[in-house]
């Protein structure tokens, strides 16, 4: 799941990382691709040996695959109005839901939705206050006061997307905080822009994706009725994600964006 959400064209993180970044949806795509491309093809083959031995279930339901087109047709173009007007066509079409039943459902996303736009309204403007009273300057200073290098200034990112995610337990909201800060960082370092966001959406899915308290970990466990913390010794993808993201810092690739 955090790998599809780290790479979606649609998803939340990658459209806060490059609009607080100032680069393009496509771009970013190029360079997170090459970081986490590696992990997700080790966390795969674990899981195919790890596999090997367990027998797949007999009964499996038939899939519906008319319903699958408008999740398709929006990956595919990425416009998001033409997925929930194909929806609303397929959902009356099969009998799911008549038409007053497609705009209730649309509200009860929109309200699904609610409580982050007013988080990260409110972590929006806390930010400007903080910028407008010299916050930002001194935090800058105080993270860039040892940095020598791009590669420094990209480990300073990735460290503080990473606290501000620790503390907020919402990857989308550490984004939104940290992005106007790594801005800053990159445009002083000389630090690629596409690479800033990347490390941005990278290392705050990376720890979204180990704390027990965050949202992710805590839906998982209540499917399985177990611990969060039992589930953290098998988040194979997770910390392969991180170790090729702090590998990308140190040795410096994707080479053209770093």
């Amino acid at each position: 799941a955090f790998f599809g959400d780290n790479l979606s064209f649609i998803s939340d993180t990658t459209i806060t990382a490059t609009r607080t970044q100032g680069c393009k949806l496509s771009d970013k795509f190029k360079v997170n691709s090459q970081i986490v491309m590696p992990a997700a093809a080790i966390a795969f083959a674990l899981y195919i040996f790890m596999g090997v031995h367990i027998h797949a279930p007999q009964q499996l339901p038939e899939v519906d695959w008319i319903k699958v087109v408008p999740y398709l047709v929006v990956l595919v173009t990425v416009v998001l109005v033409l997925g929930l007007v194909l929806s609303g066509v397929v959902g009356v079409f099969t009998g799911t839901y008549d038409l007053f039943g497609w705009f209730a459902a649309m509200g009860e996303g929109i309200t699904g939705m609610g409580e982050l736009i007013i988080i990260t309204m409110m972590a929006g403007g806390l930010m400007e206050i903080i910028r407008y009273n010299g916050g930002i300057d001194y935090i800058l200073h105080a993270l860039t006061r040892h940095i020598r290098s791009k590669r420094g200034a990209e480990l300073s990112i990735a460290a503080l997307v990473s606290v501000i995610n620790l503390c907020t337990a919402n990857n989308t909201v550490a984004i939104i905080t940290a992005g106007p800060l790594a801005h800053d960082i990159a445009g002083r370092y000389g630090v690629d822009k596409r690479k800033s966001a990347s490390i941005l959406d990278t290392f705050s899915c990376f720890t979204q994706g180990l704390i027990p308290y965050g949202a992710q970990l805590l839906m998982a466990a209540g499917l399985a009725s177990i611990n969060p913390i039992d589930i953290i010794p098998y988040l194979y993808y997770p910390f392969i994600m991180g170790a090729c993201a702090l590998l990308s810092i140190l040795f410096r690739y994707p080479r053209k964006y770093s």
